[in-house]
């Protein structure tokens, strides 16, 4: 899993920043990260040097291996909670998806599942 971290010109220590960003996506997404070939995070500060209520913003974007890409943005008072919100959703988003194709192929490996008759109809 390849992460790219982008930052706006307002945003401070990029450096830290970026090695910080990239361990909380890492373990956010360590459980589907072999489905995963990309990951970008957008940083930026949305009132530039004035400060503000969630005036920090992360988008994330991340590419899983056939699909189109994910993208979710979260909001707060610190780059430390929106990048956290924002792996938050993109962990929960990527967890959906991957149910769904199980399902998906479970059902297709098995399509008396999608025969059986519903309680009520019993």
């Amino acid at each position: 899993m390849q992460i790219q971290i982008n930052t706006d010109r307002h945003t401070e220590g990029v450096e830290d920043l970026a090695v910080w960003a990239r361990g909380v996506v890492e373990q956010a997404l360590s459980h589907a990260s072999d489905r995963i070939t990309r990951v970008e995070v957008h940083l930026s500060d949305q009132s530039g040097d004035k400060s503000g209520h969630d005036d920090k913003r992360c988008m994330m974007e991340a590419r899983l291996e056939g699909r189109r890409p994910i993208a979710v943005t979260h909001q707060a008072a610190t780059m430390d909670l929106a990048v956290n919100g924002a792996a938050e959703k993109l962990a929960g988003a990527i967890e959906s998806i991957l149910g769904r194709l199980r399902d998906q192929r479970h059902r297709q490996a098995d399509p008396l599942l999608d025969a059986a008759p519903s309680p009520d109809e019993r």
